[in-house]
């Protein structure tokens, strides 16, 4: 690990911008104070932010830019209105020159994932990035991609999303064959769309040593906790995310109105005060924000464009962690091993030798 880590971020991103991504700057570095800041956007606006945190301010650089990506630009506008320019672009070209470790936005996902897969470009043997974050689970955490960097996927890239996620499980759970379990409708094994169950298919032949596939899972088995690691392509993994989220606001919604509905049930929260706050924070998507961008040649971590500070300073911690324990160069070494074997991952599980 170098001696400082070196974090570029994305100072106008978000549906706030810098007013949420300073300060959670400032409580990320009061959590890793070997840490360097690359601060990308508008001066006029970071600046006055920026003086009210002195100590973040001395690790701080502030790159001058005034165009930033909107929420509302699809991908191809983005590349083309933001290219070379936006506050966005610039925090990913400084990993690519090696002038930071990591970038971290919290802006448009399409466009963050367009740039970065046009800027970064893809390590050899994948065709498109996905996205991963930590889900928390009942038996601790998981890790599940792809949570909608791209729709759709084949066998093959079902296959890669496995493999880049076992190697993310391995070092942030310090496990060297983290289980890991497709998402289906159902755990037989004729179930589901052909592509998954040809995944399926090809991850018990190949019986690869730094991951133990597990079978299928079904939505469900993401809060239980079935696996460390839960595949599945960016269109069923973005909803999955989306529903727990929306089902976690209910919840919570529901026991406050509950708290507020008699003196009886207001008692009875100050008796429980300390279990509520605990399932609070559990139940919190700020607790856990922070996706990874993996199959890049750099690191890229997209947070929730409406956290707060706090949710914002867990997106960079993710990129921190990811720097600590060289995580590009983990899956490099997966993808690759054996000769590049799973680099070039065969398209029917007969084919395999």
């Amino acid at each position: 690990m170098p001696s400082k880590v070196r974090i570029a971020l994305d100072a106008m991103g978000g549906d706030v911008g810098a007013p949420v991504v300073i300060p959670g700057a400032a409580i990320s570095l009061g959590r890793h104070r070997e840490t360097e800041f690359l601060l990308f956007g508008d001066r006029a606006k970071i600046e006055p932010e920026l003086d009210r945190h002195p100590e973040l301010k001395a690790a701080s650089r502030i790159i001058h830019t005034d165009v930033a990506v909107s929420m509302e630009d699809k991908p191809s506008q983005a590349l083309r209105r933001g290219r070379k320019t936006s506050s966005m672009w610039l925090a990913i070209d400084a990993v690519k020159k090696g002038e930071a470790d990591v970038a971290i936005s919290a802006g448009n996902t399409g466009a963050l994932m367009a740039m970065s897969r046009f800027n970064l470009r893809t390590l050899p043997g994948i065709d498109r990035p996905a996205l991963a974050a930590i889900w928390p689970t009942m038996r601790g955490d998981s890790v599940v991609l792809d949570l909608g960097a791209s729709i759709g996927g084949d066998a093959r890239h079902l296959v890669a999303l496995a493999v880049m996620g076992a190697s993310m499980a391995s070092v942030l759970f310090d496990k060297p064959r983290p289980t890991v379990g497709l998402l289906n409708i159902g755990v037989e094994e004729i179930k589901g769309h052909e592509e998954i169950r040809e995944a399926g298919e090809m991850l018990r032949a190949m019986n690869l040593p730094q991951l133990d596939y597990i079978g299928f899972v079904e939505g469900d088995g993401i809060g239980k906790g079935l696996a460390d690691v839960i595949v599945t392509e960016g269109y069923s993994g973005n909803i999955a995310l989306k529903a727990t989220e929306g089902t976690a606001r209910q919840i919570s919604e529901y026991l406050r109105n509950e708290m507020r509905r008699s003196w009886m049930n207001k008692l009875g929260y100050l008796f429980a005060r300390s279990a509520f706050r605990t399932l609070r924070d559990k139940m919190d998507p700020n607790k856990s924000n922070g996706g990874v961008f993996l199959g890049l040649k750099g690191v890229v971590v997209k947070s929730h464009g409406g956290t707060n500070a706090e949710g914002f300073a867990y997106a960079i911690d993710v990129g921190y962690e990811m720097v600590k324990f060289d995580l590009l160069n983990k899956i490099n070494q997966m993808l690759n091993r054996d000769g590049g074997a799973l680099v070039s991952v065969p398209t029917e599980p007969e084919d395999v030798s």
